[in-house]
């Protein structure tokens, strides 16, 4: 297929993903961004360490480029966000999707591998360099509307499978933990998939971890999350139940809904689009834009993500854009940083300029307009 016929159906897809469920007239769009807190890898010294050992990290963006904030990163990233203003006032706000908890690689050890234990993300932060200020740096976001944290887990790893590659302890996944990062060794795995399962006796862990998490979250941010992204948009509906009783009304998402079948790699398929709902009134807050400078390998991020823009507003949707935490850390490779937050400056300057009315919102403030139903909003 050429690239133009590519392009046609691309966009026709993009088009066609857009026209069902819930509308308005007014320009609004919305920033959700995953992965904030969770530990990734830890330090350029561990990257360079275990790439004098040989492993392949060449293609591997995650463990190249992401790791836990730093307060430099917050700080550059609000003094993008703060130097722009919507009609209404309104800064253009991150919808931080948090982890807050990382695993304690200590307490693991001394367990044999035979328990998990994790640590709260504020734990975490005092062990790693540079980072003593990022709890009152997410608070100040918080106070300036810049930064609006939301829940994505307890931690951003698949404890089941990786706590059993642990216990076949292997050189290779000892000398990871070793170093308190959960890659695998393997091209860009690290367990990522939270809410993926081996067999559905794992869902019990699950709502355990979910459960928990939200708590944690309470604690540490004074309120409740009211919305979840479920990480790489993998989880079965039966988790969902407890979603609520933690009081989560709003599921972030893609179109499509991967739904684990206990085969590794292997999913069943549920489609769903903005505004609609499951069997306990929650609603689903679909992504319909993209902005991953850091992931994407394209040269005009700036452009596509406009154009996926244009086509959200063409259908009277609001643009709810996913821009993962990589695309604005610099603590491994400060390059990268210096690299895309002036790209997300011409994407703020550029929706400004294209669309004047725009309205800058952050997940949970969309979610309560679609749960009240205004404008278009679906039966």
């Amino acid at each position: 297929m050429d690239n133009t016929l590519k392009s046609l159906k691309n966009s026709l897809l993009h088009n066609i993903a857009n026209i069902p469920g819930w509308r308005t007239s007014r320009r609004i769009v919305v920033i959700e961004s995953d992965d904030w807190g969770s530990i990734r890898m830890p330090s350029a010294e561990v990257y360079s360490r275990l790439r004098d050992r040989g492993y392949d990290l060449t293609g591997s963006d995650y463990n190249r480029l992401d790791t836990l904030e730093s307060n430099d990163d917050l700080s550059s990233l609000f003094e993008v966000l703060s130097s722009f203003r919507d009609h209404k006032g309104n800064h253009p706000a991150f919808t931080a999707n948090f982890v807050v908890g990382n695993p304690d690689f200590r307490r693991i050890r001394e367990a044999g591998f035979n328990r998990y234990f994790y640590e709260p993300v504020t734990e975490t932060l005092k062990r790693y360099k540079g980072r003593e200020l990022v709890l009152s740096l997410w608070k100040r976001g918080m106070a300036e509307e810049l930064f609006k944290p939301q829940f994505h887990a307890r931690e951003h790893v698949n404890i089941v499978r990786w706590m059993d590659a642990l216990r076949q302890k292997s050189e290779k996944m000892l000398f990871t933990f070793d170093n308190e990062t959960t890659f695998s060794g393997e091209g860009d795995y690290n367990f990522m998939e939270v809410l993926d399962y081996n067999s559905e006796a794992d869902l019990e862990l699950m709502k355990d971890s979910l459960t928990d998490g939200l708590d944690l979250f309470e604690s540490i941010f004074g309120f409740r999350s009211v919305s979840f992204i479920p990480p790489c948009y993998t989880w079965s509906s039966e988790l969902e139940e407890t979603l609520h009783r933690g009081g989560v009304r709003y599921i972030q998402g893609l179109t499509v809904q991967q739904i684990p079948t206990g085969s590794f790699g292997q999913y069943k398929r549920k489609f769903h689009f903005l505004g609609n709902r499951n069997s306990f009134g929650q609603y689903y807050m679909v992504r319909n834009s993209f902005f991953e400078p850091a992931l994407s390998g394209y040269s005009d991020d700036v452009d596509r993500c406009l154009a996926r823009i244009a086509i959200a507003f063409r259908w009277n949707k609001p643009a709810v854009i996913s821009s993962h935490r990589i695309n604005y850390i610099g603590a491994l490779d400060k390059s990268n940083r210096d690299r895309t937050l002036p790209m997300l400056k011409k994407l703020l300057s550029s929706i400004m300029r294209y669309w004047p009315e725009v309205e800058f919102l952050t997940t949970d403030t969309l979610g309560d307009m679609v749960a009240r139903g205004r404008d278009h909003g679906q039966p």
